[in-house]
């Protein structure tokens, strides 16, 4: 059975440019129009709209891509459930994460499970950790790591993997920072930078409600790192996971604030669509991971 063309497909939904999906199917971007256009063809529909600068899916594209992404699945469940005890498990896993998962968990995940999985192809996309559940939800990825929110998708398998405390930090010294954190520090005049939304935006803002005080926002900003270079620099007091601060280059510019009471905690964890766990190499991967 032939499935090039699906992941062509696919390749070609994630990137939404013919070059880099060429790339990343390692064919030429003509070898890649064509078989876009012989997909198209057998369908009878317009999968994309493409000109000069931009490539985008038409509404049957949606669709199809649904499909798409399901056939892949169930073509690996099948086809490994019938290679199951006759040879080791191969196929492709996509993993999203932040750069900070991938210093923190992904290098020992990974060089456990390719050592016992050594034909299985990962895939690895980094980027804003506020994405992450989403990607998998659209099934863009297969599995990622990011914090738990507290109300998790019912279609969502979630496996913990460690606890990282959400912390208030400020510069090391500030002439200007440091009288206003004294003591009760109101919060309605000290400039804080928060991030734009996700997990730990939810949390500060429901912090900030339970005290009846409106924060002095002086950026939003994505993704953690970035809080921790602004903060570094004076630009305010900002809120980040512990996890984030260890391993930043930065961690030795900025300092933990004592503030009561804490936020609660990052539990951060493995998230897979529940579906994908029939497939023996989502089940691999998803299995050697021990809460």
């Amino acid at each position: 059975m032939d499935t090039r063309s699906l992941k062509f497909f696919i390749s070609l939904c994630d990137t939404l440019h013919f070059g880099r999906a060429s790339e990343a199917c390692h064919i030429s971007p003509s070898a890649l129009t064509r078989a876009i256009k012989q997909l198209e063809d057998s369908l009878g529909v317009q999968l994309f709209e493409r000109d000069n600068r931009t490539v985008s899916l038409t509404r049957e594209g949606e669709r199809f891509q649904e499909y798409a992404r399901e056939a892949l699945t169930q073509w690996d469940v099948v086809r490994n459930s019938l290679l199951e005890g006759a040879q080791e498990l191969q196929g492709e896993i996509s993993v999203y994460c932040s750069v900070t998962a991938s210093y923190s968990f992904l290098y020992d995940i990974l060089s456990d499970f390719r050592k016992q999985h050594p034909r299985i192809e990962l895939k690895l996309h980094t980027g804003d950790p506020e994405n992450a559940i989403q990607r998998v939800l659209a099934g863009t990825d297969d599995i990622t790591i990011a914090a738990k929110p507290d109300t998790l998708n019912a279609s969502l398998a979630f496996k913990h993997i460690a606890t990282s405390p959400l912390v208030f930090i400020a510069p090391q010294k500030d002439i200007q920072l440091d009288p206003m954190l004294n003591g009760s520090p109101d919060w309605s005049a000290i400039p804080m930078i928060l991030s734009e939304e996700g997990v730990s935006r939810k949390r500060i803002d429901q912090w900030f409600k339970a005290r009846q005080t409106k924060p002095l926002i002086y950026a939003q900003v994505a993704g953690n790192e970035a809080i921790v270079s602004m903060v570094s620099l004076g630009f305010g007091v900002g809120i980040v996971p512990r996890i984030v601060l260890d391993n930043s280059p930065l961690a030795e510019r900025v300092r933990i604030l004592n503030i009561q009471p804490e936020l609660k905690a990052y539990d951060v964890g493995l998230f897979a669509l529940k579906k994908k766990l029939q497939s023996p190499l989502i089940d691999a991967f998803w299995s050697q991971i021990r809460e």
